[in-house]
């Protein structure tokens, strides 16, 4: 199946490139997945609450062991720790949304690259883009395994919203097969650079421009101390008020992103968000985060149970995202 897909998202995006204001006046939820299965409805109530009228909110009791988190991050580290001359060994192939990248993508809101790299794992196009076993051992084992977990969360989650959607509640499990070739979420490693002592305290100074996820659901990892994310709920894109989001190291901080949204016609609102560089008082070093991205196979039809947009695959979906969000190295 192939449709045209209209950018509104990207032109809406365009417009989100100014400083804005920041409130507190704003609840992102803490909900605690403990007992899913014996609760599962409390947790549905909780997280479509929290959805819709944010699009953000954090999971406790999910899951995944701390140390298990605090070792992925130690591996994150050394694999960008390594010589670019190592990294450009496994370059990003874009299509397939696999590999290493730096300053390649460019924010539509502010037409400049994000002042990070990152590394893509994929999981049926990894060929040739893993980093060798002596180059970083037990890298390839504990990231596959910890990408797997991030799955079984995601999944618990979506369950949810396919039942209040009126889904059946594996409909999206169903769409995201890790054993499919067609599979397409991907984990991405980051990491964001160091403030240079010139454009300390700078306004305006972006380690990620605005703007909205392209998958179904965000799960992200970062560590305590290391902030400067914000959310901006879309009913208040006009304003543009920005709440930050505390950084936990043991918390998973998720969005909607706008696949969902378009498969929950329009319910579940991918908003916007951003990564600000630091104040003066604020931590300027290296700041590291871990993205999963639920996004659907590819070839998975989009189409929500109102039938408010038409049918599109997956595929086709990600790669218009994909293509507005990137350019070329210089």
């Amino acid at each position: 199946m192939t449709a045209s897909y209209d950018l509104s998202e990207v032109a809406r995006e365009q417009q989100m490139g100014g400083l804005g204001s920041e409130t507190a006046d704003r609840e992102i939820r803490v909900i605690d997945l403990t007992d899913f299965d014996a609760r599962c409805a409390e947790i549905t109530d909780q997280l479509w609450t929290a959805a819709t009228e944010i699009g953000f909110f954090q999971l406790s009791g999910h899951g995944i062991a701390q140390a298990t988190i605090d070792a992925v991050f130690e591996l994150t580290t050394r694999f960008f720790a390594l010589p670019e001359s190592v990294k450009e060994k496994y370059p990003l192939v874009k299509e397939n949304n696999a590999g290493w990248e730096s300053m390649s993508q460019v924010r539509p809101s502010i037409g400049v690259p994000d002042r990070k790299e990152s590394y893509q794992v994929t999981r049926p196009h990894m060929a040739g883009l893993w980093p060798a076993a002596d180059e970083l051992p037990g890298f390839v084992s504990a990231v596959t395994d910890f990408e797997h977990r991030c799955w079984t969360v995601a999944m618990r989650v979506l369950s949810c919203f396919a039942d209040r959607l009126g889904l059946p509640r594996d409909h999206f499990t169903a769409a995201h097969n890790p054993e499919s070739g067609h599979y397409q979420s991907t984990l991405r490693l980051l990491h964001y650079f160091a403030v240079p002592p010139e454009s300390r305290g700078a306004p305006g100074h972006w380690r990620a421009g605005a703007h909205t996820d392209f998958d179904c659901l965000t799960l992200l990892f970062q560590r305590d101390g290391q902030g400067g994310l914000q959310v901006c709920p879309g009913r208040e894109m006009r304003d543009q008020r920005w709440t930050s989001i505390v950084p936990s190291s043991s918390l998973i901080t998720c969005n909607i992103g706008d696949m969902l949204t378009r498969w929950s016609d329009d319910l579940l609102p991918s908003n916007f968000h951003r990564v600000r560089g630091p104040g003066p008082d604020e931590y300027q070093g290296d700041r590291y985060s871990i993205a999963y991205f639920a996004q659907a196979d590819r070839d998975a039809v989009i189409a929500g149970p109102r039938g408010t947009y038409p049918p599109v695959t997956a595929a086709d979906f990600l790669a218009q995202r994909v293509r507005a969000n990137y350019r070329p190295r210089q």
